[in-house]
């Protein structure tokens, strides 16, 4: 009989403090390989924290968490495995950096100490750009790009240096609706060819819901973790989101439900 693999990502029992104010706590999930988990909850209720640690960036006060295996802050060099897109960024439009020098600032973590790089870092460069459909648009300034492009970009930059793992926080921010499913679409593609496991915080309970495999719903602690579609019609998400939620049952109600 063949063992089943350990997950790519494991969440057990965990608790976090800043400055003694307890932000999360008794969270638990794991997330096997290859699968897209959506992390949705209300302002404030930790969805951000959750991905530092994943990163390693904040230690967990309790509990245990592994990330590819390894605890987050043990990985070394091989952090470079985890890709991560934030919000869209605000700069200045007319700084003069292209879309290929964005994308190699994701391959820097490769290159070690004082490296330039080689014709072979510049290939995965090229390669991750044609991967999200930027193909024709490397000498462009990022600021000439639409939203949705410069998105792309970024997920371009986190995926250049053999990821396994791709955490993306509220990456849809101010995307109109077209350029969220197409973000979206990306990410499956890039799910099936690469084998990559997804993880993705968002406020668009809908369009996450559609798109990923299963949802954690987190409000400090965890109030609910399934498929989507028990997620969304669950009296646990209303108690997530109390005052927020006559709003995003009216969203529920209204739209496309998620795919069974």
């Amino acid at each position: 009989m063949t063992a089943t693999p350990p997950p790519i990502v494991d969440v057990s029992s965990v608790a976090v403090e800043i400055d003694g104010h307890p932000v999360l706590w008794d969270i638990t999930f794991a997330v096997p390989a290859g699968k897209f988990l959506g992390i949705i909850g209300p302002n404030g209720a930790g969805k951000t924290t959750l991905l530092r640690v994943l990163l390693g960036l904040i230690a967990p006060t309790r509990g245990s968490v592994r990330v590819l295996h390894r605890s987050p802050r043990e990985l070394g060099r091989g952090a470079h495995q985890i890709g991560y897109v934030p919000q869209r960024l605000d700069f200045d439009p007319r700084f003069p950096v292209s879309v290929r020098d964005v994308v190699m600032m994701g391959r820097v973590c490769c290159l070690g100490l004082f490296r330039f790089p080689r014709r072979e870092d510049w290939r995965k460069v090229d390669e991750s750009i044609q991967r999200v459909g930027l193909s024709g648009q490397e000498r462009r300034r990022l600021g000439e790009l639409s939203g949705g492009e410069q998105q792309r970009a970024f997920v371009a930059r986190a995926l250049c240096a053999e990821t396994k793992l791709l955490l993306l926080d509220e990456a849809t921010t101010g995307l109109d609706l077209p350029a969220q499913h197409e973000l979206y679409a990306l990410l499956q593609r890039l799910r099936r060819e690469l084998g990559l496991t997804v993880i993705a915080v968002s406020h668009d309970l809908l369009a996450l819901g559609v798109h990923a495999d299963n949802l954690i719903c987190i409000n400090g602690t965890t109030h609910i973790h399934g498929n989507p579609q028990m997620v969304l019609q669950s009296d646990q998400l209303r108690e997530a989101y109390r005052c927020e939620f006559d709003f995003l049952s009216h969203e529920v109600h209204e739209g496309e439900g998620p795919s069974a």
